[in-house]
């Protein structure tokens, strides 16, 4: 029995951790990353201070010190597997996903997330303030521009992409659905949360992560934010995209002009000019500045859109036409300005007429009487010409 007993019973392993790293590691995950996860902590451990443990060492050293306390296991629920795309652009995965990303330091807002089906490669981030149409149209306008127009967007039922009320006619469309018809992009709208598991885990993954890598950038609002995503984005899919089925690429290049894609991705709305050539829109007053075409445009239907950049343009039958708002306030204004300059009109015509009626004549010596305006032209001697 003596002999089946290790020598090295009782004494410190051989790959116990270094006591000075130890403590370094602790102290610097007390000042740096005291609500971080063990893996992300693993990681920054390496990239900053030079510091190599494994994950699994970084947990025990957090679980330890009382940084991290493991996790209850869920609840077992099954939802069917569905298998991912085969190539790169054939579904991008969309969601919006409002938190406090900036813990304070800045506005709460919400971060826009596409991501691929196939890879798992998050295509593009940016942060709104909230989910807008216009919001969706310039992500969507960004990922055109950089990797074409994709086969389908994988959607909820927001109603931003679909018109949710019962009595709804089935072919009418929102803003967005009606841009994607254009772009020959097919919108799925699924049902439940689990159905896009896979951006929805992404956000869960984001609101952990990219918290936290902004908080150690020193990134205190959206501005800034959005500036320093396309680095972050590279990063996360370095480490966690997979390799498609399929090498080729399903984005389709886009064969418009800038221009065209812009006009495409706007709110549109369509408004009847009036004799005198204008329209109301949100209050606004617009009125159009034609030459020559006037007669033409009266009870004409035009497109306004409003752009994502935050312009706008007046087209009809494809051309552009100049206009100028007015606000109400403004408009206030300009009927107050009018009104106080008819009233000093009127009043010098009262006085002027005030003035006439008082059947005031001149004295007989006023030099008005000597004066030859009005009067038969004579000679010296009094002879009429």
């Amino acid at each position: 029995m003596l002999g089946l007993i290790s020598k090295k019973r009782g004494s410190a392993s051989n790959r116990r951790l270094d006591d000075t790293i130890r403590t370094t590691a602790i102290n610097l995950i007390g000042a740096h990353y005291p609500d971080f996860g063990p893996t992300l902590t693993c990681e920054k451990l390496h990239e900053r201070h030079g510091i190599t443990l494994s994950v699994e060492s970084t947990r025990k050293l957090m679980m330890t010190e009382g940084f991290w306390k493991p996790r209850k296991g869920a609840k077992a629920c099954v939802h069917p597997m569905r298998e991912r795309r085969a190539r790169l652009g054939e579904m991008i995965q969309i969601d919006g996903s409002p938190h406090d990303w900036f813990e304070g330091r800045g506005e709460y807002c919400t971060l826009l997330v596409f991501i691929d089906d196939a890879t798992g490669n998050l295509m593009q981030l940016r942060f709104a303030p909230t989910e807008t149409t216009l919001g969706y149209m310039r992500v969507l306008h960004d990922h055109i521009v950089a990797h074409g127009v994709p086969a389908a967007l994988y959607s909820d039922k927001h109603s931003i992409f679909r018109i949710n009320t019962k009595d709804a006619d089935p072919n009418a469309e929102t803003q967005f659905s009606r841009a994607a018809r254009e772009l020959e992009i097919e919108c799925i709208h699924v049902n439940s949360p689990q159905a896009k598991g896979r951006v929805e885990r992404a956000n869960q993954t984001l609101q952990d992560r990219l918290v936290k890598e902004m908080r150690l950038a020193g990134i205190n609002n959206m501005a800034e934010a959005n500036a320093w995503l396309p680095a972050y984005i590279a990063d996360y899919n370095q480490r966690f995209s997979v390799v498609p089925k399929d090498p080729q690429d399903a984005h389709l290049p886009y064969h418009g002009t800038a221009e065209e894609l812009m006009r495409t991705l706007s709110v549109q709305v369509i408004k009847t000019l009036s004799k005198n050539l204008s329209c109301q829109h949100q209050g606004e007053l617009i009125q159009v500045e034609t030459s020559g075409t006037g007669l033409a445009l009266r009870g004409a239907k035009v497109a306004l859109h409003q752009h994502f950049d935050g312009s706008r343009e007046l087209r009809w039958r494809k051309r552009k036409l100049s206009y100028t708002s007015m606000t109400k306030a403004q408009k206030q204004a300009v009927e107050a300005d009018g009104k106080a300059v008819n009233a000093r009109v009127d009043k010098a015509l009262a006085k002027r007429k005030m003035t006439r009626n008082t059947g005031h004549k001149p004295a007989a010596k006023h030099p008005w009487r000597n004066m030859s305006i009005g009067k038969p032209a004579t000679d010296e001697h009094g002879v009429t010409r």
